[in-house]
C-alpha cells in the first residue's frame, strides 16, 4: 500500500527521568491520544511515518521509549547505539527532571552515535498554560536576548509553533494551572549551549508532539544530503533503495 511506504526508517531514542511523560509523547505520535501510563520497565516501541521538509520525505520514526529509573540505566544506554534521532524529555513542573538533564546528554553523547540530532524537549505545559505559547527565538553565534532587542518568534532554531486555537472559556475556567519551574528562556538557552534543537510539547493536548519527531528528522535528512551519515555509517538510518531507484535519484 502506497499509505505504508517510506523513503528513509530513522531509529529514535525517548529519554529523560521517570515520569517525565515519554510514553504519553510516544502514544500521540503513534495514535494520537493521550492515556495515562505505567512507570516503562526496560525499553518500549512504537513507530509512525510522518512527511518531512519541503519535499514531503516519508520518513518511518522507529522509537525506542526507555526507562527513566536508575535501576534499568545500564539496560537503557545500550539502545542509545545507532539512533538518528534522541527525544532528551523533561518535566517543567519539576525543576529537578531537568536538573538531571545534563546527566542523561552526557549519557547519551558518551554511547549514541557522534551524529545523532537530539530534541531538547519541555513537556506537560499544559500544566502551566492554557495555550501553548511561542518558543524563544535564540540564534547560534547570537547572545540571548539580544541587547535592547524584543524578542523574535520568527525564526529559531526550532520552528515556533503554529497560532494555538482558542480554548473554549470552561475549559480554562476550570483547570488550576501550576507554576512553571523551568522557564522557555532557560530551556532554550541550554538547548543552544549545547547544539541542541528545542520544542515544547503538552502529549495530553498533543501540542508539539508532531513538531518534535519531525525537527528532529528535518536534522538527520540534511544531515545524509551533507554526506554526514555517509562517512559515520550509523546503524539508525535506512534508506529505502527500492523507491529512490524507481525516482531515478538519491535524496
Amino acid at each position: 500500500m502506497e499509505s505504508l511506504s517510506w523513503d528513509y526508517i530513522l531509529k529514535y531514542v525517548l529519554l529523560g527521568d521517570s515520569a517525565t511523560g515519554k510514553s504519553s509523547l510516544l502514544i500521540r505520535l503513534t495514535d494520537d491520544r493521550f492515556d495515562l501510563t505505567e512507570p516503562t520497565l526496560g525499553v518500549e516501541f512504537g513507530s509512525r511515518i510522518i512527511s518531512v521538509g519541503e519535499e514531503g520525505k516519508r520518513v518511518k520514526v522507529q522509537c525506542w521509549d526507555t526507562a527513566g529509573t536508575e535501576s534499568f540505566r545500564s539496560i537503557t544506554r545500550s539502545y542509545f547505539r545507532g539512533a538518528a534521532g534522541a527525544l532528551l524529555v523533561y518535566d517543567v513542573t519539576r525543576r529537578a527532571s531537568f536538573d538531571h538533564v545534563t546527566s542523561w546528554l552526557e549519557d547519551l553523547r558518551k554511547y549514541a552515535d557522534e551524529n545523532v540530532s537530539i530534541i531538547l524537549v519541555a513537556n506537560k505545559i499544559d500544566l502551566c498554560t492554557s495555550k501553548p505559547l511561542p518558543i524563544p527565538s535564540i540564534q547560534y553565534g547570537h547572545p540571548f536576548p539580544a541587547p535592547d532587542t524584543p524578542l523574535d518568534t520568527s525564526s529559531s532554531r526550532s520552528p515556533s509553533p503554529a497560532p494555538a486555537p482558542d480554548v473554549p472559556p470552561s475549559t480554562t475556567q476550570s483547570k488550576e494551572l501550576k507554576s512553571r519551574q523551568v522557564s522557555s528562556m532557560e530551556g532554550a538557552l541550554f538547548a543552544k549551549q549545547h547544539g541542541l534543537l528545542y520544542v515544547e510539547t503538552s502529549a495530553k493536548e498533543g501540542w508539539g508532539v508532531t513538531d518534535a519527531f519531525e525537527w528532529t528528522a528535518r536534522e538527520v535528512l540534511d544531515k545524509v544530503k551533507k554526506g554526514d551519515m555517509e562517512r559515520k555509517k550509523p546503524g539508525g538510518v535506512k534508506l529505502n533503495e527500492t523507491r529512490q531507484n524507481k525516482g531515478g535519484r538519491c535524496c
